[in-house]
C-alpha cells in the first residue's frame, strides 16, 4: 500500500527540548545545488531570549561539575556522534556539496575534534593556571574560571567541523552557549542537538537556534545576560556586520572573539588546521588567590 513520506521539520534546540520557533515561522533549506532538503525553524528574538534564560540557569551546575565529569559527559557525545556517522556524512555532503569521501573526512575530523577537546577538561587548569613567584611568604595561585554564557555565531561554511570547533572549547571549560547555526546549512547543527538531547549533557548547556542570522544576531550581541561573544561566523554571514555586533556587545562589556581579518576582508578560519589552545583560553577568566605559607 503506498504511503506518504513523513517530512521532517528541523526544530530549535533550547533547554534540552525541541520547540518550534515562537514566531511559528520556518524556512526552506536547500542543498549545494539548490534542491530542497528540509524545512527548518526560523528563530526570533524571543527565541534568543528564551535560549539565554536556559543557558544562564544551566551554567552554575555545569561549571560546578568536576572537570573529570565534564570530560566524561562530552566523551559520551563523541560516542553518539560516531554511532550516527553515516547520517552526518549524508547531511554534510548535501549541505556543502562535497564528495562522499570528503564529507566522511569532515565528519571524522569533527568527531575527533570533539573527543580531543573533551580530553582537555581536566588538563586545561594545569596549563592556564599558574603558581606565581611573589616577594613575600605567600602562595600566589592563579586559576581559570568560565566566563559564563557565550553567544556564538556558528561558521557559515563548515556546517559540522566548524560548528564543533566553536562549541566544544567553550563548554568543556564550564561555559554554556547559545549558538546561531549556519543560516544556509543548519541541518548538521540540529542533528547535533538531537545527539546532545540523548547524551548526558544537561539541558541548557548548548542551545541551537536556526534562522536568519542578520535578524537574531543583534539581539544576541546586545543581550545583557550574555557574557561573551564569538563572532567567527559573522565573517561570511549574509547582511551581518561584525563591527555593529561588537558595538552592541560593548553595552555590558562582553568579551568578544573576532573573525580573522578586518572589515570586508574578515574570513572564516581553516577548520582543518590544528586548533591549538586559543579557543580554550578565549572564554576563561582568571582568579588569583593569596595564601600565607605555613612554617
Amino acid at each position: 500500500m503506498p504511503r506518504l513520506d513523513v517530512r521532517k521539520t528541523y526544530k530549535l534546540y533550547v533547554g534540552g527540548a525541541f520547540p518550534r520557533s515562537e514566531s511559528g515561522r520556518s524556512y526552506e533549506v536547500l542543498d549545494a545545488k539548490g534542491r530542497f532538503l528540509a524545512n527548518a525553524a526560523q528563530g526570533s528574538r524571543k527565541d534568543v531570549r528564551d535560549a539565554v534564560v536556559k543557558a544562564r540557569a544551566a551554567q552554575p551546575g555545569w561549571a560546578g561539575a568536576t572537570a573529570y565529569n565534564r570530560g566524561q559527559v562530552l566523551y559520551r557525545v563523541g560516542e553518539l556522534l560516531e554511532g550516527r556517522r553515516d547520517q552526518f556524512v549524508a547531511e554534510v555532503q548535501a549541505a556543502e556539496g562535497l564528495t562522499v569521501a570528503r564529507a566522511r573526512a569532515a565528519v571524522d575530523a569533527a568527531i575527533d575534534r570533539w573527543v580531543w577537546y573533551a580530553g582537555w577538561s581536566d588538563k586545561v587548569t594545569q596549563v592556564v593556571g599558574t603558581l606565581n613567584p611573589v616577594a613575600g611568604p605567600y602562595f600566589d595561585i592563579t586559576a581559570p574560571e568560565p566566563t559564563g554564557v557565550v553567544g556564538i555565531l556558528a561558521p557559515q561554511g563548515s556546517s559540522l567541523l566548524g560548528l564543533v570547533s566553536v562549541i566544544a572549547p567553550a563548554i568543556v571549560t564550564g561555559n554554556t552557549v547559545v549558538v546561531l547555526t549556519s543560516e544556509q546549512r543548519p541541518l548538521p547543527a540540529i542533528s547535533l542537538g538531537e545527539v546532545l538531547a540523548t547524551s548526558d549533557v544537561p539541558g541548557g548547556v548548548v542551545n541551537l537556534l536556526s534562522g536568519r542570522t542578520a535578524e537574531t544576531a543583534p539581539w544576541l550581541a546586545s543581550h545583557r545576560d550574555v557574557n561573551a561573544l564569538d563572532l567567527t561566523g559573522a565573517a561570511d554571514a549574509t547582511d551581518v556586520d561584525w563591527a555593529d555586533l561588537e558595538r552592541a556587545a560593548a553595552d555590558n562589556l562582553k568579551r568578544v572573539l573576532r573573525p580573522a581579518g578586518s572589515g570586508a576582508a574578515a574570513v572564516e578560519p581553516d577548520w582543518t588546521l590544528d586548533p591549538g589552545l586559543g579557543r580554550l583560553r578565549a572564554f576563561l577568566e582568571t582568579k588569583t588567590v593569596w595564601h600565607p605559607k605555613g612554617r
